[in-house]
C-alpha cells in the first residue's frame, strides 16, 4: 500500500504552503479511481468544488462542496471521483507540531466526516487566509488550526457517548430545518426538554447560542454554493433561508469576515472544455 509524503496528494497540485509543522495544499482531483493508500501525517481534507466518494475500513462518505474530512496518520482509505471538476484543500499536521500542544486526541482517531458548522467555518477561514497570503497569514493560520482542533476534540463528532439525547435530537432538527422558520418552543418540545433548559445548556454543546448556530448553518450551506457561478447571490440567499440578499451579506460578513461576492472571487472562472 502506498504511503504519501508531506504535501503529496493524488491529482494536480496548484499551491503548496509550508509553515512550521503545517502544510497546506490546494489540489485538483484528476483521477477517477485512487486505490488504497495512507499519509504520513494527520490531515483535514476540505472539498471546495465538485464531489467525490471516499471509503475506509469502516464506512464510505459522499463528499460534495463544503464537506470536511479528517484522517489520522496512516489511516488507509481510497477515493472515487465522478465526472466533473473537483477541488480539495488539505491541511497536514506533523507529529512534532501536534505534540507541542495539549489537544485532547480522543476524538481525533481514524477517519471521520465532520458536520459541525463551527468547525467547518474555521476551515473556510483558513482557506481564505491562504488565498489572500498576507504578511499575517502564517500566525493566523496556525491559530485557526489550533482553534479547530480544540473545538473538534470536544465536539459531538465522532464520539457521541455521554451526550444527552436532547442534544442529538436538537442537532438533527436544526440541520434539517435551519432554512425554515422555527420557534424555540417547537425546538424544545421536539427535543423533549423545557425551553429554559435548552437555552441554558445549548452553548455548552454547540459553542454558541441557538440563533448564531442557525446562522452558521446557513452560511455553511452558502459557502458550498458560492463557487457555482450559475447561481446568483440572490438565489443563494433564498436557498439558504435568508430574508434577502442584504441579510445574507450582513450575516456572511459577520461570520466569515468577507462578503459573499468577495469569497466567490477566490474561485476564478474556469474556461469551458470542449
Amino acid at each position: 500500500m502506498k504511503q504519501l509524503q508531506t504535501g503529496q496528494f493524488h491529482g494536480q497540485t496548484h499551491k503548496t504552503i509550508h509553515l512550521e509543522g503545517v502544510t497546506l495544499t490546494d489540489t485538483e482531483y484528476t483521477q477517477s479511481e485512487v486505490d488504497w493508500h495512507y499519509h504520513e501525517n494527520a490531515y483535514f481534507t476540505f472539498i471546495l468544488q465538485g464531489q467525490m466518494l471516499e471509503g475506509n475500513k469502516k464506512e464510505t462518505y459522499y463528499c460534495s462542496a463544503g464537506s470536511l474530512l479528517f484522517h489520522n496518520w496512516q489511516d488507509a482509505h481510497y477515493n472515487t471521483k465522478p465526472p466533473g471538476f473537483t477541488r480539495g484543500f488539505h491541511i497536514e499536521l506533523q507529529h512534532n507540531w501536534l505534540n507541542q500542544y495539549p489537544v485532547n486526541r480522543n476524538n481525533l482517531q481514524g477517519s471521520m466526516q465532520i458536520t459541525l458548522p463551527g468547525i467547518k467555518l474555521l476551515v473556510y477561514r483558513i482557506f481564505k487566509e491562504v488565498s489572500f497570503n498576507n504578511p499575517e497569514a502564517a500566525i493566523s493560520i496556525q491559530a485557526l488550526i489550533l482553534q479547530t482542533l480544540s473545538q473538534l476534540s470536544g465536539s459531538l463528532t465522532p464520539l457521541k457517548t455521554g451526550i444527552p439525547n436532547w442534544v442529538l435530537k436538537t442537532e438533527e432538527l436544526l440541520r434539517n430545518l435551519f432554512c425554515e422558520p422555527i420557534s424555540l418552543q417547537f425546538l424544545a418540545e421536539t427535543a423533549g426538554v423545557h425551553p429554559v433548559h435548552l437555552s441554558r445548556y445549548f452553548p455548552k454543546y454547540f459553542h454558541c447560542g441557538v440563533g448564531e448556530y442557525i446562522r452558521k448553518l446557513k452560511v455553511e450551506k452558502a459557502l458550498g454554493l458560492l463557487p457555482d457561478r450559475q447561481r446568483s447571490l440572490t438565489e443563494i440567499a433564498f436557498e439558504c433561508g435568508f430574508a434577502d440578499q442584504s441579510h445574507f451579506t450582513r450575516c456572511f460578513r459577520q461570520i466569515q469576515g468577507i462578503t459573499p461576492s468577495g469569497y466567490r472571487s477566490l474561485f476564478p472562472v474556469r474556461a469551458k472544455t470542449c
